[in-house]
């Protein structure tokens, strides 16, 4: 039996996540309805991590097993002429039998995309934020961020997990032009839990909220606590990282 990885980019705009669901179009449904034309064969894949509709993803990591005997590469030209034009595989490779997608990875990294200016084309990537935000206080409050914490007020209300830690490695706020970007790598990540920290911070950056209100939000242990969550558009997951993250001064992000 192989075991096959692939490096999944799509947009997220006309999909209800990635999860297969009845009745609904999803990246995981597509992706495993093109192999079954590929390969003859029913393929239940796994991925690194669920993205919810509207989210993008520009390095998904994928990995299925299957008795196909196709070149690898034809995993990455076989599939895409299968694909809708919104997914395409990047790359794919053969790995180790005991690799998991999701639970081999130690990181996952994360950009989120703020816009000051109301967009005709790109808007379905960006949040049009009209409020002034000062990404200062923002990236003062997101050091508290760091390190392992019980992030519950930060996770959709009702998720079902084990427990709420995250190992948070790395927050940045940065401006260019007219655009705001967050970047967050951590071990893990709960259910909207991007998307609320953002939105949270962006109450801290217009002064809503303040930097020690961080603090109690994160001891509430309740997404009440919390602030808004921010709108979908605007998230990509960049990378999952299968090696011990290490911080470096030249680590780029898309």
């Amino acid at each position: 039996m192989r075991n096959i990885k692939l490096i999944v980019e799509y947009d997220g705009t006309d999909f209800s996540g990635w999860q297969v669901q009845n009745d609904v179009r999803t990246v995981q449904g597509e992706i495993e309805a093109a192999l079954e034309k590929l390969t003859r064969t029913f393929i239940r894949v796994t991925s690194a991590g669920r993205t919810d509709a509207g989210v993008h993803a520009l390095g998904q990591v994928v990995n299925f097993k299957t008795d196909s005997n196709l070149p690898i590469h034809v995993f990455t030209v076989g599939l895409n002429p299968l694909l809708p034009r919104d997914i395409r595989i990047l790359n794919s490779s053969e790995v180790d039998e005991d690799f998991n997608s999701r639970y081999s990875a130690y990181y996952r990294s994360y950009r989120y995309h703020i816009i000051n200016r109301p967009l005709a084309i790109g808007r379905q990537y960006a949040w049009y934020l009209k409020d002034d935000i000062d990404i200062l206080k923002m990236q003062e409050a997101s050091s508290l961020l760091l390190g392992m914490h019980d992030f519950e007020s930060f996770c959709q209300a009702g998720s079902d997990v084990k427990h709420y830690n995250c190992d948070v490695h790395k927050v940045l706020w940065h401006e260019q032009g007219d655009r705001t970007y967050f970047d967050i790598i951590a071990n893990r990540f709960l259910h909207n839990m991007v998307r609320i920290l953002v939105g949270t911070l962006v109450n801290i950056g217009n002064g809503s909220l303040n930097h020690d209100d961080l603090l109690d939000i994160l001891k509430a242990k309740d997404r009440c606590a919390a602030g808004q969550t921010a709108p979908p558009q605007g998230l990509f997951l960049v990378k999952i990282g299968y090696e011990k993250y290490m911080e470096s001064e030249n680590e780029v992000f898309y």
